[in-house]
């Protein structure tokens, strides 16, 4: 239950960093806001073709009563117009992080330095950040489709069908947006994607404390783009609690160093280096 009210915290405490730094905020609303006009467009052109693609996938209906037909299209049509909708609140953050990498990781890099230091970034090309970073979001989105269809199929089970379904899908999606939001403190500390995960499950009340929040308030768009940014903030400060950065090497005494030389030239014994 700790974990669970830590995870809230730390939601919080990300949009009240962006809060005191506007500057940042405003950086960060720039990838979302791109990611926002690309998803309107789509789900505008979806909703244009969803009566068609139900028609094109439904044809031996065509004999059918026109008042049964109707009702089967009908469905289909909002079922694929609302797993649209699903789609785009799952994939938004891993397209608007995809989007603004390099706006997300110095927003996330700065929250670690004003917060006491970050971990030396990696020293690998950009080109090969990104394509871990599609790679990532690609198998994120393959385990999201995953639990989808297994949901959407228990969806049929009366009664837990319409209470636990809908209350587990809202925990996978907030696990997997978790997952997603850290991707950029984690990588920074090359962490793989299988190592996040696994350190999350470890921590699930915590990831679910911080995941749960965000994916509520991101089902309406356009308030996700303007938490985005607190977001990010506030998955770097969970991943400053799940992989603390270690501590440096300690540099050597040399008053003890001298008194190991000296104890040595007494004893007349040669310290080891």
């Amino acid at each position: 239950m700790r974990d669970l009210t830590t995870g809230v915290k730390y939601f919080l405490q990300g949009q009240r960093w962006v809060a005191r730094h506007r500057r940042w905020w405003g950086f960060g609303l720039l990838p979302g806001l791109i990611a926002l006009v690309l998803y309107i467009a789509a789900l505008v052109a979806l909703g244009f073709w969803a009566d068609d693609l139900s028609a094109w996938a439904t044809p031996f209906a065509d004999d059918w009563n026109g008042s049964f037909r109707t009702l089967l299209r009908g469905t289909l049509t909002a079922i694929v117009f609302c797993g649209g909708l699903l789609l785009a609140m799952v994939s938004f953050t891993a397209v608007a992080l995809l989007i603004g990498d390099p706006f997300y990781e110095s927003l996330s890099e700065r929250v670690e330095e004003m917060e006491g230091g970050a971990p030396p970034k990696p020293d690998i090309p950009l080109w090969r950040e990104i394509l871990t970073s599609i790679r990532d979001s690609l198998s994120v989105l393959v385990r999201v489709a995953a639990f989808g269809l297994l949901l959407f199929a228990c969806g049929f089970i009366p009664v837990i069908g319409q209470t636990v379904v809908p209350v587990v899908g809202f925990c996978v999606s907030g696990f997997f947006l978790t997952a997603e939001l850290t991707s950029v403190a984690m990588q920074r500390r090359s962490v793989p994607l299988r190592t996040r995960l696994r350190l999350l499950r470890g921590r699930l009340p915590l990831a679910l404390g911080f995941g749960v929040p965000v994916v509520l308030l991101f089902l309406v768009p356009v308030v996700a783009v303007f938490a985005m940014p607190g977001a990010v903030a506030g998955a770097t400060l969970l991943v400053r609690d799940l992989v603390p950065i270690p501590d440096p090497a300690p540099e050597p005494d040399e008053e003890t160093d001298r008194d190991d030389e000296d104890e040595a030239e007494a004893t007349g014994t040669v310290p080891t280096p």
